[in-house]
């Protein structure tokens, strides 16, 4: 299919390869002062931005949201995608819901995988949004590993892409919030054994994000927590830390009691509040 096929309906997004992508989207009453398109992270689905949503509605925004291929309901669950294909999915949304509101300002916002997933549309070519927020981006890629894990992974993924992960054995907290981590790993849709092909797919993305992260000049606020386990402080403070204090484009905000799952996080209000700050600033609104 060529690209003036996708299509943005009620339910679904349908990308440049006819694949159809499950669509959320949480609209404010009356006309949104602002739109959000939301990328979600690793094994997760486009409900992650549920909580946030509500509250960014009732500050007029709209958010949307999709489940990005390979994850959620979307096809081939699972399996990785490629870090093309996110991309592209994630160009073609954003110009396809720009072109439906041409007037309205426009804000790209990933979580972890789906940060990395922002940075790299945007390193592809100029996109209709007025910034990009990127909350605890999943940047650890392989110039940032160990030589042993870089070895190892490298090795699983040629040896045996699909042997799969549970992630139980690494101990690791991601929020919080205990009663949302329970809900979670109740959710059917949330992907619980993860293929090893997959996580070399997902380095390889995050690789690509961490070295797109020097380039982006679209204005960017970025948001870590202190306590997150998942995406380690080092590769953060590379990309964003010095930036932060010598482009003016770039907004780096840390929160000394977050998680990896800031915008879940027991203490997440705080965040949703700087980002609608960070955004009203963007487009001069009160």
């Amino acid at each position: 299919m060529s690209d003036s096929s996708p299509s943005i309906e009620s339910a679904r997004f349908i990308s440049f390869d006819g694949a159809s992508l499950p669509l959320r989207r949480w609209l404010p009453p009356g006309k949104p002062t602002a739109i959000i398109v939301a990328l979600h992270g690793f094994n997760d689905y486009s409900n992650f931005i549920d909580a946030a949503a509500h509250y960014f509605n009732q500050q007029g925004i709209a958010v949307y949201a999709y489940d990005q291929r390979g994850f959620g309901q979307s096809p081939h669950r699972g399996r990785w995608p490629g870090k093309e294909a996110l991309a592209r999915d994630a160009r073609l949304f954003v110009q396809r819901l720009h072109a439906r509101f041409p007037d309205k300002p426009l804000f790209l916002l990933g979580h972890s995988m789906g940060a990395a997933v922002a940075l790299y549309a945007l390193a592809s070519g100029p996109l209709p949004v007025n910034g990009v927020i990127l909350a605890a981006p999943a940047i650890w890629g392989w110039s940032s590993m160990p030589w042993w894990q870089r070895w190892g992974l490298k090795l699983a993924a040629h040896t045996m892409p699909w042997k799969t992960f549970t992630g139980e054995s690494q101990h690791i907290t991601a929020s919080d919030n205990r009663d949302m981590l329970i809900a979670l790993g109740r959710d059917p849709l949330v992907i619980k054994q993860t293929r090893v092909d997959a996580i070399y797919g997902l380095v390889n993305l995050m690789e690509a994000g961490f070295r797109a992260a020097a380039k982006l000049h679209t204005p960017t606020l970025a948001l870590y927590g202190d306590r997150d386990e998942v995406i380690p402080a080092a590769p953060i403070m590379d990309a964003f830390g010095s930036l932060a204090r010598s482009r003016s484009t770039l907004q780096f905000r840390r929160y000394k009691n977050g998680y990896h799952m800031l915008l879940r996080d027991l203490q997440a209000e705080v965040v949703w509040r700087d980002i609608v700050s960070w955004i009203r600033q963007r487009h001069n609104r009160p």
